[in-house]
């Protein structure tokens, strides 16, 4: 299966339940009907498994289906700040919410998700809510652990 969909890339790694439905989608994956319904299967199987709704989102903004994308991370940052104990909202988020340099935590995973809608945002013509997501992710993430300075000089340059 290599990384095609799963959570490798994002710092945390598939259950068990959900692997087995993310290499199918993998092996599925020119048949989007079939690979979608796997991904959802492996939310289903593990809906606490943060790399489960990584491999989701990924796979719809691969797909170019970027509200079906924004839609699952909003829902993985839910996720994430339940695990962590913090708010799921990102603009009431301080840098005293969590231990955000923790890479090991769901808080890690809540700023890569993050990152990773304001690039939603940024591919769906949404630049200016792109950069505020940006703005509260650098004061989250000063040292940019998660990488998103690449976003934000992708949408500066825009």
């Amino acid at each position: 299966m290599g990384d095609a969909f799963g959570g490798a890339s994002c710092g945390f790694t598939l259950t068990p339940e959900a692997a087995v439905h993310v290499e199918r989608a993998a092996l599925a994956y020119h048949d989007m009907a079939a690979a979608e319904e796997s991904l959802l299967e492996a939310i289903a199987a593990a809906p606490k498994c943060l790399a489960a709704y990584f491999s989701l989102y990924k796979f719809y903004f691969y797909k170019r289906r970027l509200a079906d994308a924004e839609r699952v991370a909003r829902r993985a940052l839910e996720v994430a700040a339940a695990q962590g104990g913090f708010d799921s909202d990102w603009t009431r988020l301080t840098r005293d919410s969590a231990a955000w340099s923790n890479v090991e935590g769901p808080q890690h995973f809540y700023l890569f998700t993050l990152k990773a809608l304001a690039f939603i945002r940024l591919r769906s013509g949404q630049t200016g809510s792109a950069l505020m997501i940006l703005a509260k992710l650098f004061e989250l993430d000063p040292n940019d652990g998660v990488g998103g300075s690449v976003i934000r000089d992708l949408a500066e340059s825009m």
